[in-house]
């Protein structure tokens, strides 16, 4: 596809909504309210109902098999959409959405998309399912890997003990990626966890899988959220000034990690460089990066795969507040994965909802001055699968 085509399907699309449900430890919603509560939300803040909705997207839940989850919750939100689907791309699906949806948009199968996803992914079950589920996630020979039950913080691990071995990445400098998150959240009302902690606390949290501390790991989280997308014709008179999608990108490496053949370089690389030209910028013209941060090291091998700087130079780039509100280059500043929420898919809609927020101006405490372009990033898998957006105002 060429260049000019591809920024044609983006064209008229407009990211006119966005909301999500409380997240955190919430044992009495389940995931069809949380979902609802989110897309209420999202609606409102477009200045629209269910009723102007003509076009869904959803993901997979991993805490019940809905067999057609799009159909469930199109039913559950009393939507007849002209176009739905289930979408996934793991940690990818967020950012993913919202150019799935700008395609059907720009194709004329529908007007206005809703987005959403969220499942109660901390209190369905117990702590002894949850680390079943992740001990088979990255099973590419079951036969063999599942009597040694590598769980997905082991798998993301082989990348940052690589990633040190080659470059020189430290324990403190995966820890100041997860300090600087905890900051934000800090700063945003909401979030799952807000109580701050340092690089020293990091460092001597409980040891998961090394190098990686209990600190360095995503938090897991009760949650949905939702984002609406609508053609520039129905934007021009929405509640709040709308987002367009300037470029975007996808990125694939591997499916299971054991057969990537270079683990410190991932599909981000792909994925940003198309976003980019697309968009006609560079990485220097970015404002703020929402960066997928299931684990510390995601966050400096994004930062380096991006284009924010040279490979192997991730670690020393987050160095000293370089990537907190006021540093070089803010970086996911809701508090992401580690800190704001993690319920599964769902999690790298918050990225996506949180660049809106910047350019916007609606962040708060958070808000980083005169930001006019944001990237997005989402990762799927282990570092196999990714997404990129380039958003900027309308």
């Amino acid at each position: 596809m060429t260049a000019e085509l591809t920024a044609a399907v983006t064209r008229d699309a407009r990211i006119v909504g966005v909301g999500h449900s409380p997240v955190g430890n919430l044992p009495d919603l389940g995931p069809l309210q949380l979902q609802r509560l989110a897309a209420l939300a999202a609606l409102d803040d477009a200045g629209l109902a269910l009723a102007d909705v003509d076009g869904l997207l959803t993901t997979p839940l991993r805490v019940t098999n809905w067999a057609m989850p799009c159909g469930v919750v199109a039913e559950g939100l009393g939507l007849q959409p002209r176009y739905l689907a289930t979408l996934d791309v793991a940690g990818a699906s967020g950012a993913a959405m919202v150019h799935h949806a700008a395609m059907a948009i720009a194709t004329g199968q529908c007007e206005t998309v809703l987005c959403v996803a969220g499942q109660n992914l901390l209190t369905h079950s117990t702590r002894g399912a949850a680390v079943q589920t992740m001990a088979e996630a990255g099973w590419a020979h079951p036969q063999f890997e599942s009597p040694y039950g590598p769980m997905i913080p082991t798998l993301y691990a082989l990348l940052a003990q690589r990633h040190m071995h080659e470059y020189g990445t430290t324990p403190a400098q995966l820890a100041e990626v997860a300090a600087a998150m905890r900051h934000h959240a800090a700063l945003t009302p909401g979030a799952h966890k807000r109580e701050p902690i340092t690089v020293a606390d990091v460092l001597a949290s409980r040891m998961v899988t090394s190098p990686f501390h209990v600190l360095d790991c995503a938090i897991v989280s009760d949650g949905a959220a939702a984002i609406v997308v609508s053609n520039a014709a129905r934007a021009r008179d929405r509640r709040k000034r709308p987002v367009r999608v300037l470029g975007q990108g996808y990125g694939f490496s591997h499916t299971y990690i054991g057969e990537h053949a270079g683990i410190t370089t991932t599909g981000a690389v792909q994925s940003g460089r198309d976003a980019f030209a697309q968009a006609g910028v560079t990485p220097a013209d970015i404002d703020v990066a929402e960066l997928y941060d299931c684990f510390t090291i995601t966050v400096i091998v994004e930062l380096e795969d991006l284009g924010f700087c040279p490979k192997g130079e991730g670690g020393r780039f987050v160095e000293g507040g370089a990537i907190r509100v006021g540093g070089r280059l803010p970086v996911t500043t809701h508090g992401g994965l580690l800190s704001y929420a993690h319920p599964g898919l769902a999690g790298g809609m918050f990225h996506v909802i949180e660049a809106v927020r910047q350019l916007r101006g609606e962040a708060g405490e958070r808000q980083v001055a005169d930001a006019e372009l944001v990237l997005a990033h989402g990762n799927g898998g282990i570092i196999g699968l990714h997404c990129t957006l380039v958003l900027g105002k309308d």
